[in-house]
């Protein structure tokens, strides 16, 4: 009798083993397929322009976290390529110094997609475009500003903007701008203008007026609340997650979450580990700090802070960076191979930010983004190569295909749509 129950126990396990594999297998031929048929955007992908020329670009698979060749490899179908310039002083001087940088990003773009692969990728200004180029098999780019310094005191610059193909725009970075005070003033609570400034508020009626989408990842929390009050369209944050979560000021709170809802926007969560579980990230970031710190030393490069490296010359600066991706590819190298490291923040503490807010505050108002480039990327998505992997977390977590189509630009485009609309209707009048 006892073998008796020992063989069925057996067969009982063998069959639950099997019938689980085939679950496994089932899920990810599940992923695959809706991976496959969903337009999947990613709202933040920083640029630099040293990748936009005729030798050196996007058709080539570079280090860079996104290119061609890793959105193709990952199912990547459409970035938000950004024009991104950092905080300076507010004076006229600044201002010109910093036009001129978010030109140069515009042009880079433009350069891609028109001389350099126009056969590869397009810009969309819309989600029609957005359908429509991705059914001709191409990838499609569309625009952000990650700062509204560079646009100055001249508010004609919003519509130049425009023109050129932003269809989103933060107000602040960290620091405070012209406009709008920035999450960093959490830091030491002093503010510049407690909120947005009359040239903030006015700001946001203008970008209305164009059918510019207003993103809040980087503003302060006061003028967070006073772009809703303001605003007659929903808003975006571009690439943010859940401060529930993760502590973190450039996280939404349940209840800007909450306002975000009633506006009818969609947060966009992050893939940027420090945004996304801090004790993870620091415990492992130490680690990493000291291999970088030996790998640093051979290559005769001084170790400095974020904040350092902002703060030089630009031909400086752009030198270090350079040095320093080659310093990461060394150590990230050499991690790979190393055991007991502690674990990396990865997919699974993404979908945790993307299930809690859409528990929170509904399908329709989340959304996915990595700030690859710009500091992002995560064990499991760590570049465009492995985007499928969110989709196969999120199908393991049980989201239907239209909720993951949602999630992956659907909530995005309807709000762009609705920002549009709003647009038309105030230049009629």
């Amino acid at each position: 009798m006892k073998n008796y129950l020992l063989v069925l126990t057996f067969l009982v396990a063998y069959s639950c083993g099997e019938s689980q594999q085939k679950t496994e297998m089932s899920l990810e031929d599940r992923a695959k397929m809706i991976h496959e048929k969903v337009i999947t955007i990613d709202t933040h992908d920083d640029i630099n322009v040293k990748n936009f020329t005729d030798s050196i670009n996007y058709t080539q698979r570079l280090d860079t976290q996104v290119n061609l060749p890793k959105m193709e490899e990952g199912g990547l179908d459409v970035a938000w390529l950004i024009v991104y310039t950092g905080q300076d002083s507010l004076t006229d001087a600044g201002y010109a110094k910093a036009k001129d940088n978010a030109i140069s990003k515009f042009d880079a773009i433009h350069k891609l997609c028109e001389d350099i692969a126009p056969e590869k990728i397009e810009i969309a200004l819309t989600s029609a475009d957005v359908k429509r180029i991705d059914a001709a098999g191409k990838k499609v780019a569309m625009i952000g500003v990650e700062n509204a310094y560079p646009i100055g005191t001249d508010m004609s610059n919003f519509q130049k903007y425009h023109e050129l193909g932003a269809r989103y725009i933060s107000l602040a970075h960290n620091g405070h701008s012209q406009f709008s005070d920035s999450n960093t003033g959490e830091a030491d609570s002093l503010w510049l203008h407690n909120g947005l400034s009359d040239l903030g508020k006015d700001a946001v009626k203008e970008m209305n007026r164009l059918g510019i989408m207003i993103d809040v990842s980087h503003p302060s929390k006061e003028a967070f609340n006073q772009m809703i009050a303001l605003s007659k369209a929903p808003l975006i944050a571009s690439h943010s997650s859940a401060r529930a979560l993760c502590n973190h000021s450039r996280n939404l709170d349940d209840d800007q979450l909450q306002m975000l809802k009633k506006n009818g926007g969609v947060v966009q969560t992050v893939a940027f580990s420090s945004y996304l579980n801090t004790e993870k990230h620091e415990a492992r970031a130490e680690k990493i700090k000291e291999i970088e710190k030996v790998v640093m030393d051979s290559m005769g490069m001084e170790s400095i802070s974020r904040k350092e490296v902002m703060a030089l010359p630009t031909d400086k600066r752009d030198a270090f960076i350079t040095k320093y991706m080659q310093v990461r590819g060394i150590v990230d190298a050499k991690t790979k191979t190393m055991t007991g490291l502690p674990p990396a923040v990865d997919v699974g503490d993404f979908v945790n930010h993307i299930d809690y807010m859409v528990k929170l505050i509904g399908i329709d108002h989340v959304g996915i983004s990595s700030d690859f480039d710009g500091g992002g990327g995560i064990e499991g998505w760590s570049d465009a190569s492995e985007t499928f992997n969110v989709t196969l977390e999120l199908v393991k977590r049980g989201y239907t295909e239209d909720e993951i189509a949602q999630l992956w630009g659907g909530n995005l485009m309807r709000v762009l749509d609705e920002v549009q609309a709003v647009a038309a209707e105030m230049q009629k009048g």
